[in-house]
């Protein structure tokens, strides 16, 4: 398609001769990294100032968009599945006939991409915090073991089906078809191409719909990078003594951009998957072991009984709407988060999917993956449960204030070899965050270029500036990463948008490729 081929070409910009920006869209550039320096800059200046615009922002976002999120999770899921199950799951993905990556690698990249560093601290916290405070839908029971299944059914909900699907399902397949088989650029803009064509492949409109994708990731990224820094300094403090200063944190920071940026520039095939192969590893030894010798029968008991408890729930929790102050700052905030990932993690995803079924790429993002989350949470949250339901205050005490580093160390310090427990548990949350961090700095890079190898140098760029605005941030205490996280909701109203036409888009393309594929 000579037309297309001339899209990825000038991908709406003209061509910068500095080396380091070789065929970089830079307006996309520009405007995406000047946004967020703005936000560095005003939240330096005035903290409270910036908290309460964000906090305005964020409110209407939540008022005008979160029905609308709720819905658009629920129908990608549905979607997918039904894509999944029919004669599109045979279809084969991305202009090849075998896989590029090997199963295992695959799946332990989707695992520790998607999941990222919440997956350990939330999955301490989260289930104690609905225990403690339970949700509206399941009323008011607390202190008992149904309180304890309806908290962890909730936080299903949370890191479940609907999460999973919307970074990647649908989105992946659009990518798949367009980019590979079509030769549009692998930018955000290209999941618009079949609703406004090339008015959006060029000029203003895809320059702001890059640019505002682009910053939901960045500000989504950054997030959990300083949150790590303030999170395992906390930790390092309690076992090792080691002051929990902004010193400490930056030297945190500057270990973790290192490993994270060494891993995007050396690439998919090198760095992003050893490092994801390494942080499976260390977490099924970790699952192992809490298993063996935490509170077996209760994590068991407990994910069977809760899993089936978000199943019965499943439409009533997707769909609960009857107190948005509790919803906002739940449901609503964790949505907008993983909106914010949605199009970049689906060029990702499509990146390290080709060669794969749809069915395989559906299955994998929207069943196994949260199955296994959810397990995940249980032996980490479930422990945390099984211990404060034998001993009221052990872990809700140290997580008053809502504490997750010390809701984690409290759970962990109730095994056997409980400081050792802890430490690994510190070093696979870096981990956790460094994969996000290297994929992300690697999704980054495919935006500014539209290709799906971008030049070292932008991923070096990409890597470090986010690891310096997270310092930035940090040097104002925890208020600026917290202003930074309810942004992160305000970016997903546009990127949210952005994701809509797939819900229609996908199936045609699903259907046209197995008429194309004899299926």
């Amino acid at each position: 398609m000579n037309t297309s081929k001339a899209v990825i070409t000038s991908g709406g910009a003209d061509m910068p001769k500095i080396k380091f920006l070789a065929g970089v869209d830079l307006p996309v550039f520009l405007i995406s990294g000047g946004a967020l320096v703005l936000f560095a800059v005003l939240a330096l200046y005035d903290i409270d100032m910036m908290s309460g615009w964000v906090n305005t922002a964020f409110a209407a976002s939540t008022k005008l968009f979160g029905a609308y999120w709720q819905i658009l999770l629920l129908l990608t899921f549905l979607i997918g599945i039904f894509l999944a199950v029919g004669r599109t799951g045979s279809v084969v993905l991305g202009g090849i006939k075998a896989p590029e990556i090997s199963t295992f690698k695959w799946i332990s990249i989707i695992m520790c991409t998607l999941l990222a560093g919440g997956g350990v601290f939330w999955a301490a916290a989260e289930p104690m915090a609905h225990f403690t405070s339970p949700p509206p839908l399941f009323g008011g029971e607390t202190g008992t073991t149904q309180a304890a299944y309806n908290a962890l059914a909730q936080s299903f909900m949370h890191w479940g089906f609907l999460a999973w699907a919307i970074l990647g399902s649908l989105t992946g397949i659009v990518f798949m078809y367009l980019h590979y088989e079509k030769g549009l650029p692998l930018k955000p803009r290209t999941l618009l191409y079949p609703v406004f064509g090339d008015k959006v492949m060029k000029g203003a409109f895809g320059t702001i719909v890059d640019s505002c994708c682009v910053l939901a990731v960045v500000a989504g990224t950054v997030g959990p990078i300083g949150f790590l820094g303030l999170q395992v300094s906390f930790g390092l403090e309690k076992l090792f003594g080691i002051p929990n200063t902004y010193t400490t944190q930056v030297a945190i920071l500057f270990g973790l951009i290192c490993i994270y940026t060494l891993s995007a520039v050396s690439g998919v095939t090198k760095g992003i998957q050893i490092l994801s192969r390494a942080n499976i590893i260390l977490a099924v030894l970790l699952m192992a072991f809490i298993l063996l010798f935490g509170p077996t029968s209760f994590i068991f008991d407990s994910y069977l009984h809760s899993f089936g408890l978000y199943l019965d729930q499943f439409i009533p929790m997707a769909t609960f709407r009857s107190n948005p102050a509790w919803l906002d700052w739940w449901t609503v905030f964790f949505w907008g988060w993983f909106l914010g990932y949605g199009p970049l993690m689906a060029m990702f995803v499509a990146r390290i999917s080709r060669g794969r079924t749809i069915r395989e790429m559906i299955l994998l993002i929207s069943v196994v993956a949260p199955v296994i989350t959810c397990f995940w949470f249980t032996i980490v949250g479930g422990s945390g449960l099984a211990f404060e339901l034998a001993n009221p205050g052990v872990i809700s005490e140290p997580f008053t204030g809502f504490n997750l580093p010390a809701a984690l160390l409290a759970i962990t310090e109730q095994l056997p070899m409980g400081w050792v427990i802890s430490v690994l548990f510190l070093i696979l949350t870096t981990i956790f965050v460094a994969t996000t961090g290297d994929s992300m700095t690697y999704s980054i890079s495919m935006v500014m270029t539209g290709t799906d190898s971008p030049q070292s140098s932008l991923r070096v760029f990409w890597g470090i500036i986010m690891g310096v605005m997270a310092a930035l941030l940090i040097s104002i205490g925890s208020g600026g990463i917290s202003a930074l996280q309810s942004f992160i909701v305000v970016t997903a109203v546009p990127v949210s948008l952005v994701l809509l036409p797939s819900l229609w888009n996908a199936p045609q393309i699903a259907r046209k490729m197995a008429n194309e594929q004899g299926l």
